[in-house]
């Protein structure tokens, strides 16, 4: 045996490490697109609450200030009589 050849290697294990990688790179991108989607759908519905609650304080901030409006308009008649 001579110093300069592999020891343990040889072009059949190169060729099946190399297959056995791209067979785990392929398994990555899959999970890559799978944990994407997921993340698109999580995205989306935390914009719908998002928009649910800048809606839902729009309203509160306008039926606040209609209680106010007519608070004030019976407060102004109450002191008058």
């Amino acid at each position: 045996m001579s110093y300069n050849e592999p020891v343990a290697s040889s072009a059949g294990a190169d060729e099946s490490d190399l297959a056995k990688a791209f067979q785990e790179l392929a398994k990555g991108e899959r999970t890559a697109a799978a944990l994407e989607k997921q993340l698109n759908s999580m995205e989306a519905k935390i914009e719908g609450l998002l928009a649910q609650a800048e809606k839902d304080a729009q309203e509160a901030e306008k039926s606040k200030a209609e209680r106010k409006k007519v608070g004030g308009s019976s407060e102004a008649v109450d002191g008058a009589s």
